[in-house]
């Protein structure tokens, strides 16, 4: 690896720590011409789907808008950060394990609601009310039911 401080090709590598989640690797190094020590950092690359939106139109997937949708949804609820990673996480993976190059953007928005359901009901019926964009109460009310305790859907 070439040196930051004086472009030099030749660096060793002095110590090497794996990261507590197993998923990065530190690598502290040394450069053999000026001595000077800098750190890297390996993290395995991954190629989450493309978006494809209602009109057609793709975008990349973006964790800090599936962040974002989510703390909308549960903002002033009892919901931790940790679980609400684990979920994002959760989706990520579901994506990834899928295989495919483009995900339509209403399969995220379910893979989302799901996520919620098991997370907070209000957080899922807020989502949900935009998401599907109820058209009358009675749509609103199913949703409500859907997820109240002692119902069961048919």
């Amino acid at each position: 690896m070439k040196c930051p401080f004086c472009g030099h090709e030749e660096t060793g590598v002095a110590d090497t720590r794996v990261s507590d989640e197993g998923d990065i690797v530190r690598r502290r190094r040394k450069c053999a011409a000026c001595e000077k020590r800098f750190t890297t950092y390996e993290r395995a690359e991954i190629q989450l789907p493309q978006v494809v939106k209602k009109n057609g139109s793709r975008i990349e997937f973006s964790r800090a808008k599936l962040r974002a949708s989510l703390d909308l949804a549960l903002r002033k609820r009892p919901v931790s950060t940790e679980l609400v990673d684990a979920a994002i996480i959760a989706i990520e993976e579901k994506l990834l394990s899928a295989g495919l190059r483009e995900v339509l953007s209403q399969q995220l928005g379910e893979l989302v609601m799901a996520e919620l359901k098991k997370l907070d009901k209000v957080a899922y019926i807020r989502f949900a009310s935009v998401y599907r964009n109820f058209e009358d109460i009675d749509a609103f009310s199913r949703a409500i039911k859907e997820v109240s305790p002692g119902t069961r859907k048919k």
